[in-house]
């Protein structure tokens, strides 16, 4: 494991957060598609700190994610809700509408202390 975080971006990512996130210094790995076991593995939820989703129709990679490292910090960035059986599993839920990309990266990497 390096010094820089990792995060995992999954969905269309359009209002940029895993672009925002990588301005501060975080690794950026994308899951294109359909979020599967196979997928994250290969993306390195092993060893992220995060797990960004941005469409909640894939809200079913959250559990996934987790059941992969149970230490990764789940973040939804979507205008959607996500659905219930889901809700509680992710750590932070934020409305592109309410904050911008830009804070989101920085309260994130505030909250983790880590570059």
């Amino acid at each position: 494991m390096t010094d820089q975080s990792l995060a995992v971006v999954a969905g269309p990512d359009e209002n940029g957060l895993g672009e925002e996130l990588a301005a501060l210094g975080v690794e950026i790995r994308r899951v294109d598609g359909l979020v599967t076991a196979t997928k994250l593995e290969e993306a390195g939820v092993a060893d992220a700190a995060y797990f960004v989703l941005t469409d909640v129709e894939e809200a079913t990679g959250i559990p996934v994610a987790k059941e992969l490292n149970p230490d990764v910090h789940v973040v939804t960035y979507a205008s959607r809700s996500l659905p219930e059986f889901v809700a509680t599993v992710a750590d932070l839920a934020v409305d592109p509408d309410l904050l911008d990309a830009a804070t989101v990266a920085e309260e994130l990497l505030a909250d983790d202390g880590e570059p």
